[in-house]
């Protein structure tokens, strides 16, 4: 099939990879004119995914229209904050109705949709069906072909099995799913919980404190996953805590980077001044926040997050605060 991908940052792009090789046609959007050049000159996206060639089936462009015109489904690719503008332009484009696959990872802040609400918000009737694709997915071990898991999610159990097929080959494998709520909440709310696990690190901190880390960080994107719809199931699964582990873990995390680099004492607005990667963690943390405000759920390592990266706590008292916290169940 035909597969529109809207965004050239490192995953989407090892997106672009996949689908080819799985078999498909592919467009791939950059929103900079000069790194869709720079593909179209090397064959590779030197500027986020350099030293993997992209093959031939895989068309780079600037121009949305065309991308829009290339195929009626779209996967968007682009950083949360810019998706619901992106989708507008998308929909002036579009003279037929399109079916969106979201792979990106974020809460709008503000309106605290997820990217599903966003898509049906801006497309209306213009939407055929929307999925979600997540998992624990590195950009730069998925294009060079590490075996790779991860779930795609609809209501439209048809379109998730298309997507499931279009985009699965030896090195990628989908599961479906019809939980979006849950994949779209578990994708977001990990990074959350990962820039907190590089803060542990850049203190100095060992594996006991990480796995607890993980562990109620786990708990408390479920708690609040549940209320508002999702599965029990999905967080236990690829989407929660496959995507949790790596995040929290993988040295190739942005997230976790920040994390780090917060730690060792880096002001938030020094580190993103000097990134050239959005790290998706830092905006969820405060739509994070407010969702479990607005739904009174207790998520405690996300408020002490927010408060690290937006009231410039100090992390060693955040994390004195956790540790302080009434006794209590397990389970509670």
């Amino acid at each position: 099939m035909k597969i529109s991908i809207i965004g050239a940052g490192a995953f989407g792009t090892a997106m672009a990879v996949t689908a080819a090789r799985a078999g498909n046609e592919v467009m791939l959007w950059a929103h900079d004119p000069a790194v869709a050049r720079a593909i179209l000159e090397t064959g590779e996206n030197p500027d986020y995914l350099g030293g993997v060639a992209l093959g031939p089936k895989v068309r780079p462009t600037s121009d949305l229209a065309e991308a829009t015109e290339f195929s009626d489904t779209i996967f968007m690719v682009t950083p949360s904050h810019h998706y619901r503008d992106v989708l507008e332009r998308i929909r002036e484009h579009a003279k037929r109705p399109v079916s969106v696959l979201s792979g990106t990872k974020g809460i709008e802040n503000d309106s605290l949709m997820r990217m599903s609400e966003i898509t049906r918000d801006v497309l209306g009737e213009q939407l055929q069906a929307f999925a979600v694709l997540s998992g624990p997915t590195f950009a730069l071990e998925v294009a060079r072909g590490d075996p790779t898991a991860a779930v795609v999610a609809s209501t439209d159990l048809a379109f998730a099995q298309q997507m499931q097929n279009a985009l699965s080959y030896a090195s990628f494998r989908l599961y479906h799913s019809e939980d979006v709520v849950g994949v779209e909440l578990s994708g977001s709310l990990k990074n959350v919980i990962a820039i907190s696990a590089g803060v542990l690190d850049g203190l100095g901190l060992g594996h006991n404190t990480n796995a607890a880390l993980i562990t109620r960080g786990l708990r408390e994107m479920t708690r609040l996953g549940l209320v508002l719809g999702g599965r029990i199931e999905t967080f236990a699964g690829l989407a929660g805590m496959g995507d949790l582990v790596l995040t929290c873990t993988g040295a190739l995390s942005r997230n976790r980077t920040v994390g780090v680099l917060l730690g060792q004492g880096r002001s938030l607005e020094d580190i993103l001044r000097d990134a050239k990667f959005v790290a998706e963690g830092v905006k969820t943390s405060k739509s994070a926040k407010q969702l479990a405000e607005r739904h009174h759920i207790e998520m405690p390592i996300t408020d002490e997050m927010y408060k690290v990266l937006y009231e410039n706590e100090r992390a060693q008292l955040a994390l004195q605060r956790l540790m302080t916290r009434t006794l209590k169940s397990e389970s509670a």
